[in-house]
């Protein structure tokens, strides 16, 4: 089976599940993308991940790397195997002492380990083929959400920069993840304007 690379394209609250986020991966190099709905908590893990921030404590993906690292355990990369009754399964391959080993995982707890260590993430053809969907370019995205007049109104958008760095600093002291990768996005997205 042919297998393909996937990055994070992005993440957002789910629409469809209370409480839910949507993961968008997206394949290396081409237009689909591949929606994985995770919880809140795994959702926090990978925007900590992907910021790079350190919270005052490990964070339990945080926790199994050091874990592995300390028994000379490396993630090599993490493969998203199975799509079966509307439900992704993702194997953690894994090396130590010179043998390859694959390990059953959540694809959410996967990618945060992923982010963690840096490694490629993969899937296959026929799993892209079934779970995947096709994004216009982002011209025309931009042009449909103007006609559709769907422009989302952001809870920060009223803040300096200065003061969101502030509120980002004490989310994250505070342990309010969820809150920091809000102020995050918002951010990013002056960041991008200038």
């Amino acid at each position: 089976m042919t297998r393909i690379g996937l990055e994070i394209i992005g993440m957002s609250y789910s629409q469809s599940q209370s409480g839910a986020y949507a993961l968008i991966l997206g394949e290396i190099g081409g237009s689909r993308r591949l929606p994985v709905i995770i919880g809140g908590f795994e959702a926090q893990s990978i925007a900590l991940g992907l910021e790079r921030m350190q919270p005052s404590r490990p964070l339990t993906h945080d926790l199994f790397k050091n874990f592995a690292d300390h028994y000379g355990i490396n993630l090599l990369e993490v493969v998203i195997n199975k799509f079966k009754e509307g439900v992704f399964h993702a194997a953690l391959v894994c090396e130590h002492e010179g043998s390859i080993s694959e390990i059953d995982a959540r694809t959410s707890d996967a990618i945060a380990l992923a982010i963690r260590y840096r490694c490629p993430v993969y899937t296959y053809e026929n799993i892209l083929d079934e779970a995947g969907i096709v994004i216009k370019n982002e011209e025309e995205q931009v042009d449909d959400d103007v006609a559709s007049g769907s422009t989302e109104e952001d809870e920060f958008s009223a803040f300096l920069a200065d003061e969101l760095e502030d509120m980002l600093q004490k989310s994250i002291e505070n342990e309010e993840y969820e809150k920091a990768s809000r102020i995050r996005d918002e951010l990013k997205k002056r960041r991008k304007k200038y």
